[in-house]
């Protein structure tokens, strides 16, 4: 990827790389928006993408259109001659070499696995931010917490800043330290304070009391902290008060406790499909309680831990519609039926797709009710689609 990549005009703009097991795609998202806010030139590198290619990658923080995508694919095809790619490095390349074409005055690439030998990390971060660390992916990043760390610090490099989130190994700063990086930990370095109405950031630079993110959930404040204390350690792009609450209100990113607009029960996407992220979504769904009953919707891939995604979100719900997914990585609903006995529960049914799953819990769902869509990627943007129609950008729902 480096020889294909030195054929290219190099990235020139300032760069942040957020990577962590979960919270990254969210934490990209609040520092594009936030530099959005003060007027400068965003590109937004995101992985996966739930419905289009598209949703990868962002000029100020609108998705890139199929012509430009297609130029930038057609770069890299004239730039790798003979050397062979992956999907990913190819489409990182791509993303790349777009953000330079466009001028942007700030890149912030989310790591697609672990760190060390992902493809955004050919590019020398000037901060890199390592959200958390759970156990995801053991078979490519190691069998625990602190060697799955040390891969997610390979995005870190020496003399630089290096922002440590809360959630993570001791492995991650060990790594910074080893490396020379210019660490900034959480709870120690910044810290966050949830107040009603509004939360305290406190860091070196000082105390700020700022608006909740516009994406949902409490630990959202954990991924600001992390964001903004990125924003503080880059030189040379400045950002006012003013610019931090605009761009906290302003931040989207899909399928992150997502509540979708309509009458009728609640629907909340959320693309949960690891035992932290399964834990998050259980207190979360604790925090903001509904009148009614809680159906869970769920579809995952058959190489995540299913069993420990049940038990952390045991109680979480009052029945349990169990999808296939129609992917060679799929997981069948027999499949996910046998966790979820494993841990003593039945489900309501079993169905060949996430949108049978879904429609028939609207058929069995009051207005007081809430059906919360999860497991993984593919099955958030198979009911996205379905409810925003042809069209793609519709708002209502359609059943």
């Amino acid at each position: 990827m480096r020889a294909v990549y030195e054929r290219m005009t190099p990235l020139s703009c300032p760069v942040i790389t957020v990577g962590g097991t979960n919270g990254k795609g969210s934490t990209a998202a609040i520092l594009e928006s936030l530099y959005r806010a003060a007027g400068y030139r965003t590109g937004a590198y995101f992985s996966p993408h739930l419905m289009r290619y598209n949703e990868r990658v962002r000029i100020n923080a609108e998705e890139a259109t199929d012509e430009a995508l297609c130029q930038a694919f057609a770069a890299v095809e004239e730039a790798r001659g003979t050397t062979s790619l992956t999907y990913f490095e190819f489409g990182t390349l791509a993303a790349i070499w777009l953000f330079t074409r466009t001028g942007v005055d700030i890149a912030i690439l989310e790591v697609g696995l672990g760190g060390r030998l992902d493809a955004v990390n050919i590019i020398d971060a000037d901060v890199a931010v390592v959200v958390s660390v759970g156990t995801d992916h053991k078979d490519w990043l190691g069998p625990d917490r602190e060697t799955i760390g040390r891969e997610k610090a390979g995005i870190f490099r020496g003399g630089r800043p290096a922002v440590v989130g809360f959630d993570v190994s001791d492995s991650v700063w060990h790594e910074a330290r080893r490396m020379g990086a210019r660490a900034l930990i959480a709870g120690r370095d910044f810290r966050y304070e949830a107040r009603p109405g509004a939360w305290r950031f406190v860091s070196g630079a000082g105390t700020r009391d700022l608006p909740y993110p516009a994406l949902r959930g409490g630990y959202q404040l954990a991924n600001a902290s992390c964001a903004l204390a990125a924003a503080e350690a880059l030189p040379g792009l400045t950002l006012t008060a003013q610019d931090l609450r605009t761009g906290l209100q302003a931040v989207r990113l899909a399928g992150r406790f997502q509540t979708l607009p309509g009458p009728g029960p609640r629907v909340v996407l959320d693309v949960a499909h690891n035992a932290e992220a399964a834990r998050t979504l259980a207190q979360t769904l604790r925090e903001q309680r509904v009148t009614g009953r809680t159906l869970g919707v769920v579809g995952m891939l058959k190489d995540k831990p299913v069993g420990e995604v049940f038990a952390a979100l045991r109680g979480s719900f009052d029945d349990w519609f169990l999808a296939s997914l129609d992917d060679p990585r799929g997981a069948d609903a027999a499949l996910l039926e046998g966790a979820l006995r494993g841990i003593g529960l039945r489900p309501r049914g079993l169905y060949g797709d996430p949108v049978d799953a879904f429609a028939t819990a609207i058929g069995c769902a009051g207005p007081d009710d809430r059906i919360v869509v999860f497991g993984s990627f593919k099955t958030v943007g198979a009911i996205l689609a379905h409810v925003q129609g042809p069209g793609g950008g519709g708002g209502g729902r359609v059943v």
